[in-house]
This record gives C-alpha cells, sequence and structure tokens, in this order.
C-alpha cells in the first residue's frame, strides 16, 4: 500500500559506521514500497569513525540518499534542525540510526498523516508498545527513561505518553509555526508540548524500542551520565510549563 504523500527521512548520525548501511537499505525497502517519492538524508556530525564516508559509498545504489557532513555547531538538536530546513518533500520523518527504531514502523506514521494528522510518534508507552533492551546500563536506562516520562506527563500534557520517543513524522508544514529547541533529546519534550499547546493534532502509535545493534550508546551507561541528561529533560519540562502559566 502507497500513500499519497512524499516523505523525506532524517538520519542523524555519530559514529554509527556499522549500523548507517544496512540501516539505509533497509529504510529505502520501505519507503519504495509505501511512498510516491522520498529521500533519505543522513546527516553526520563529522563522526570519528567517518560514517558520513560509509554512508557516500551507497550513493550509486539508493540515488534518494543525501550526505550531509557537519563541522560545526554539532549536537543532535542542531543537526536535526539542518535536515529539516534541507528536506525537500511533504513529510519529515527522523528515527535514531542504531535500529532501536524499527524502519518497519515508519509505515503506520505514514498511513496516520495520510488520515489527516500532523504528527505521528511511535511510542513506547501506549497499548501495544514496549521495550526490549538489554546489556550495559540498558534496564538502568529502561525505568529512568519510564519514570521520566512518568513525571513530565504529570508537568505537562497527560494525553501523551512518550516525551522521549525521537522517533516521528511530521508535516512539513507544522515547521513554518514550530522550531526544535535544546540540546540533546530534550527537543523533543519542547516540541510536542508547543505542538499540543498550539492544537496540532498528535497521535501516538505503538512500537518495540529495540536494543541497538552495534557501537556505543549517546546517552551513556551509568548513572551519573542519566542524572546529566536527565537534569535537563527535567528542566526543560518545568520551563515549557512555566513559560505556558506565564502567557
Amino acid at each position: 500500500m502507497k500513500i499519497k504523500k512524499t516523505a523525506s527521512l532524517i538520519l542523524p548520525t555519530f559514529n554509527e559506521k556499522d549500523n548507517i548501511v544496512p540501516l539505509v537499505l533497509k529504510c529505502r525497502e520501505v519507503l519504495s514500497a509505501s511512498t510516491a517519492e522520498f529521500e533519505i538524508l543522513v546527516v553526520d556530525d563529522n563522526s570519528p569513525d567517518r560514517t558520513w564516508e560509509v554512508a557516500a559509498g551507497l550513493r550509486h545504489t539508493v540515488p534518494e540518499l543525501r550526505i550531509i557532513h557537519r563541522i560545526e555547531n554539532q549536537g543532535l538538536t542542531a543537526s536535526l534542525r539542518e535536515g529539516i530546513g534541507l528536506c525537500r518533500y511533504d513529510v519529515i520523518i527522523w528515527m535514531d540510526a542504531d535500529f532501536s527504531h524499527p524502519p518497519e514502523k515508519i509505515l503506520q506514521m505514514l498511513f496516520m498523516l495520510d488520515e489527516g494528522f500532523d504528527i505521528c510518534v511511535n511510542s513506547r508507552y501506549v497499548v501495544g508498545g514496549g521495550e526490549d533492551r538489554v546489556g550495559k546500563g540498558n534496564v538502568l536506562q529502561m525505568s529512568l527513561s519510564l519514570m521520566l516520562n512518568w513525571l513530565i506527563r504529570f508537568v505537562l500534557f497527560t494525553s501523551f505518553a512518550d516525551y522521549t520517543s525521537g522517533f516521528v513524522a511530521v508535516r512539513r508544514e507544522v515547521f513554518k509555526k514550530l522550531i526544535l529547541r535544546g540540546d540533546y533529546g530534550e527537543y523533543f519534550i519542547s516540541f510536542i508540548f508547543d505542538a499540543l499547546s498550539h492544537g496540532y493534532k498528535v497521535c501516538e502509535l505503538p512500537y518495540f524500542c529495540m536494543p541497538r545493534r552495534c557501537g556505543e550508546s549517546k546517552t551513556g551507561g551509568n548513572l551519573l551520565d542519566y542524572f546529566k541528561r536527565g537534569r535537563k529533560y527535567i528542566s526543560t519540562t518545568f520551563r515549557c510549563r512555566w513559560g505556558a502559566l506565564g502567557r
């Protein structure tokens, strides 16, 4: 089944050389079966493992592939903003580049956008979703992520469940009003809060978050790393709420 809309997929990368080739090929397979026209943007933050160079080797077999090799102003949110600015098509999608976000789940988001939603998020915390992560730090990461999301829901909109998903499809018109703000994963909290505050139609769809296939997590693997990240998530949450109360 093919949807009517065209799609741009952003894959922000940093040291993902062992994941990027199979991921791009799988994403191309999914998109070619479900959209009329698409592109895949690998937005790389000058990875020491030269992920951008490995991805560039696919250009002859994946004509839809574009490589953005970033040298300055590095960081996840900055990478996504640059990628969004370069996208050409109706729908803008982004996801992690480590296979924790299954490419097959892109289709369900595209289908719901075709049905009239503005933003569709693949969520671990709705009925039918969950996590299947193993390895160093992942049990701790899963537990803290769940608790963090419950806190964010309590402070912001309880109708939304996965404020740290980062697996999303958005109509490009949304970015005429909204921008991504933040440094790392906390950008998603303010993005969803702003979208709901502006009255955009947002839906969540279930998916299982899988273990990363190769490489090291960018979030970290110990309690101190999670505390540093979580502090920004919590401050972003309360800043959204204080800003809303002040309007």
